[in-house]
């Protein structure tokens, strides 16, 4: 091999270090971009959380929470139910449950035109009760567990965020349109 050829050679080695290097590097930053922006989005998803433990404080909670059981016994559609709740929300779930079981009750009247006699119960077992990191609202299960309606707040914050992820990182992070 001549020495003009061994020089081509390795000139040819040399420049393609050079491209896996670039390569690498380049890979490496998008990495570091994207560690960055899910860090980003965690802490605003952190805060969205903490602005609904701010909700459950509010004094319109209580209607919250009656028009989350109304919705979730729509939705599992089962005579017999359960609803779970925070140990700090039994109070409010005991008062207007009896509320929320007559709503359910004339809005299926109304749009079905059968008579509902449902029997919705409140948890007794306090050891079942929802974690604080809920941020409140109910969960509703039928048929011994089997049936499961979580209408936490978090529940909802993590359907919400999922479904505006999209939307959420375009307002964010526009550069990459």
């Amino acid at each position: 091999m001549s020495v003009q050829e061994e020089f081509a050679k390795k000139e040819k080695d040399r420049e393609i270090q050079e491209r896996i290097a670039r390569s690498s590097e380049l890979g490496e930053c998008r990495v570091r971009k994207m560690r960055v922006r899910d860090e980003l989005l965690s802490t605003l998803l952190t805060e969205a959380g903490n602005k609904c433990g701010m909700v459950a404080r509010g004094q319109n909670y209580p209607h919250l929470i009656q028009k989350l059981i109304v919705q979730a016994l729509i939705k599992i559609e089962e005579n017999d139910a359960t609803v779970y709740c925070r140990a700090e929300d039994v109070d409010i779930v005991s008062q207007i449950l009896p509320d929320a079981v007559a709503e359910y009750v004339e809005i299926m009247e109304r749009e079905t035109g059968c008579t509902l006699t449902p029997n919705v119960v409140l948890n007794k077992d306090r050891t079942m009760d929802l974690f604080a990191s809920t941020f409140g609202g109910v969960k509703l299960t039928a048929l011994n567990g089997k049936i499961v309606c979580d209408n936490t707040m978090s529940a909802r914050l993590t359907l919400v965020y999922s479904e505006l992820l999209p939307s959420i990182r375009a307002i964010l992070f526009p550069e990459d349109q």
